[in-house]
């Protein structure tokens, strides 16, 4: 299926490692040309060098942190210099607070908080203000967490949280601008295997399998496929849909 991103220019916030790169590396595999967001990969800028050369489009590895207003507009002039103006984004970044909430200090929370929702509202309110600025419609994709909705055990309610303000903001915002052409969509993933939890993951993998009802822990590309499919047009009549690929996790 052809899905229409060739020379398309699409930011990936967190774009270089995890889940990210598995979203720019299916990007540049369709033919777009892929911002990937970093802020401590060292590897980032390999990364990109790589994707250009494999897949024959234009990337950029941009440094930002998206919790911060000036870092945020920094990045975009960064990237319409080098690959032109972004037409799409995907908000993937994100940092895990892992005590309980009786453990959790101010900082830790904050910090939490300043990432995956202040920085998913500034990375997308740049978005939508350069491409109402030239009338161009566009996609945003929001990476949630099938947390938000089950909630976890493990202590992370301060993640649990802001994921599920994920879900409230990207309703909202579909709301806001879906007359100007701007769709904006959310993903829950469920667990996913990643070099985070590979060691926990390799430790226990049963425990961890019967999480799903699929039986086993999912592989960052599936994820991946199913964002890229919501930044393309083939989901042109898809906006404040919540997708989940838990794999039943969530089963919502």
């Amino acid at each position: 299926m052809d899905l229409h991103l060739k020379n398309k220019t699409v930011l990936v916030t967190g774009g270089s490692s995890g889940l990210g790169i598995s979203i720019s590396t299916v990007l540049a595999q369709e033919g777009a040309n892929v911002a990937l967001n970093y802020v401590a990969n060292p590897n980032a800028k390999t990364v990109a060098e790589e994707l250009q050369k494999t897949y024959g489009v234009r990337t950029l590895a941009v440094y930002a942190d998206v919790s911060k207003e000036d870092e945020v507009q920094k990045m975009f002039d960064e990237i319409e210099a080098e690959l032109g103006q972004v037409d799409s984004t995907v908000n993937n970044a994100a940092v895990v607070a892992n005590p309980k909430c009786e453990d959790l200090t101010l900082d830790e929370f904050q910090r939490c908080a300043a990432i995956n929702l202040q920085g998913t509202f500034l990375v997308s309110r740049e978005t939508v203000r350069r491409l109402k600025k030239r009338r161009s419609p566009g996609s945003i994709v929001n990476i949630s967490s099938q947390a938000a909705l089950r909630g976890s055990q493990s202590g992370k309610t301060a993640y649990d949280m802001t994921k599920a303000g994920i879900l409230g903001f990207t309703r909202s915002l579909a709301l806001e601008v879906a007359a100007d052409g701007i769709r904006v969509n959310a993903v829950l993933p469920g667990i996913m295997h990643t070099k985070i939890i590979a060691q926990f993951i390799e430790a226990e993998p049963e425990k961890f399998n019967k999480r799903s009802p699929l039986g086993r822990i999912a592989q960052t590309n599936e994820i991946a496929g199913v964002t890229v499919f919501l930044v393309s047009d083939c989901a042109s009549y898809m906006t404040g849909a919540t997708v989940d690929v838990s794999g039943g996790m969530a089963m919502h």
